[in-house]
């Protein structure tokens, strides 16, 4: 393993020691191992080290969870990288990667070229598969029960956002989530590889969907069923 992103998984072992379970040191060894699958697999030249990182440091301090600060997650990477051997070059494409990940960023009109680069669709890609299936479920729920959030409510239909700044406001309940982000994921991958993955996670949630009106005994006109 190179020696910058060991340091790396220290550092940020000891950063989210105590952080929100979907958004824990797990959920970053999970973006971190997609990545390096997705990157195997696609064969196109890329730099891995700018992948490793991007997948590495993208949480390491989340808005969610400071405030809705956006710069401080991006200043701690590039505070740790400037302290490894890390170029100039990968450092800034790390950095940009990092402030253009998040599912939220999908709202600003004008992209930033870094979104074009294989490196970043590949870390967008291996943390937007960990939004989803089994694993994006819990974590949907833990989140709103974090957030004091009702798992359901057959009254509060799934909302269609047009800016970032009404999505981060949202506050409705867990379910909603699926319909508002985690069902979208699939139809906005950027690779093969992470396409594919995607196919049984995103079956899966539409499984649980199903199954969770068919016990609560109603299913909302939102929901459209794929049995």
């Amino acid at each position: 393993m190179n020696t910058v992103v060991s340091n790396c998984i220290t550092y940020v072992k000891e950063v989210l020691v105590e952080a929100e379970a979907g958004h824990d040191w797990h959920h970053i060894e999970r973006v971190h191992r997609l990545a390096l699958c997705i990157a195997a697999r696609e064969k196109e030249p890329k730099d891995l080290l700018v992948i490793e990182l991007a997948a590495l440091l993208h949480d390491i301090a989340d808005s969610k969870f400071h405030n809705g600060d956006e710069e401080l997650g991006p200043e701690r990477a590039v505070e740790f990288m400037s302290s490894q051997n890390v170029s100039k070059t990968q450092l800034a494409q790390v950095e940009l990667i990092i402030r253009n990940l998040s599912f939220r960023n999908a709202f600003d009109r004008e992209k930033d070229p870094i979104c074009d680069q294989l490196e970043f669709k590949i870390a967008q890609d291996a943390d937007r598969l960990d939004a989803i299936g089994a694993i994006g479920v819990c974590r949907a729920l833990h989140y709103g029960g974090y957030k004091n959030r009702l798992i359901y409510d057959p009254e509060t239909q799934p909302l269609q956002f047009d800016s970032k700044e009404a999505y981060k406001k949202s506050d409705g309940p867990s379910l909603n989530h699926f319909y508002e982000k985690l069902l979208k994921i699939k139809g906005q991958l950027h690779t093969k590889t992470a396409i594919a993955i995607a196919e049984k996670r995103h079956a899966f949630m539409e499984q649980f969907l199903n199954q969770f009106y068919e016990e609560w005994g109603e299913t909302p006109s939102w929901h459209k069923s794929k049995d």
